[in-house]
């Protein structure tokens, strides 16, 4: 008894190191990948705290003379204040196309998994195509239907592309499949609700957390939107912020102060999609909360 006692005894011995070295190890592989990925962002806070001088006579990730405040007070002042206006169009772009993106897939999204009709599935599958197709590929093909009808260099050549998301109509399906039941849209029928007020007040509220998903996921999209701009726009006061600074670090060689006020808007341009998952993140994880008690 003894001995079988001690066998069991060193084999557990034996688990508990085994489970204390994979979990060492996991946190170790976990804390490389973080520093790798969050190097660049501490680049980029260093850097613009430097003045133009320090930027190119110091290395990179060493911290030196605080500039901060200076080079943010000539950020917003360069050009008569152009980046406030490429920030606010940026925020127009996201924060407008992502909420018309996010009600167009969600309603395509409970059609397309609550409604029986012909060529459904062919359907979901070209769209599921456009979820495959990068968007370099679409620049061209956009660019000349806006020719034709003479709205390049617009608002909407930018703002239009921007709220059809495939991705989100395909996620918006699947959750409306697994998250509302079919038989409490049966009961609000038969208690005589019509279609359109069963989708808004039901079908929406169980839907919330994918909805929210779908609208973080396509205001990044748009945010970080680069190449349409570039094809669309002419007119710099339509500029999103990421075309803008892109200006700007071409004409460095000229003027050698934009590189610096170009890290500091590339720094201020991340703040707005931070505050935006930070807001909406509470929603996000109520909605799942309340989820998991309905069911």
């Amino acid at each position: 008894m003894s001995l079988l006692t001690r066998t069991d005894g060193a084999h557990a011995t034996h688990g508990v190191r085994t489970g204390r070295a994979s979990t060492t190890a996991a946190v170790l592989f976990m804390t490389l990948a973080a520093c790798y990925m969050l190097l660049p962002v501490y680049w980029l806070l260093v850097s613009s705290t430097k003045s133009q001088g320090d930027l190119v006579t110091t290395p990179g990730l060493r911290p030196a003379h605080w500039h901060f405040g200076d080079n943010l007070t000539a950020l917003f002042q360069q050009q008569d204040g152009v980046f406030a206006r490429w920030l606010l169009n940026s925020l127009l772009y996201a924060g407008a196309g992502s909420a018309v993106a996010t009600a167009l897939a969600a309603a395509a999204g409970y059609a397309l998994a609550k409604y029986q009709f012909k060529g459904r599935e062919l359907l979901f599958s070209v769209i599921l195509g456009g979820v495959l197709v990068p968007a370099t590929a679409l620049a061209l093909p956009l660019f000349l239907m806006f020719a034709e009808v003479d709205a390049t260099n617009t608002f909407w050549s930018v703002f239009l592309p921007s709220v059809v998301s495939p991705f989100g109509v395909y996620l918006s399906r699947i959750f409306a499949a697994a998250s509302v039941p079919d038989e409490v849209i049966e009961a609000a029928r038969m208690d005589g609700a019509g279609e359109l007020r069963i989708f808004t007040g039901i079908g929406l509220r169980m839907m919330s957390p994918a909805l929210v998903t779908v609208f973080l996921f396509q205001f990044v999209v748009i945010w970080n939107n680069f190449l349409l701009p570039l094809v669309m726009l002419q007119d710099d006061d339509l500029y999103p912020v990421t075309l803008g600074l892109y200006t700007w670090q071409t004409q460095t060689s000229r003027l050698p102060v934009l590189q610096t006020l170009t890290i500091v808007g590339a720094l201020v341009s991340v703040v707005p999609i931070v505050l935006t998952f930070v807001l909406l993140q509470r929603y996000w994880r109520a909605g799942l909360s309340a989820g998991a008690v309905k069911s």
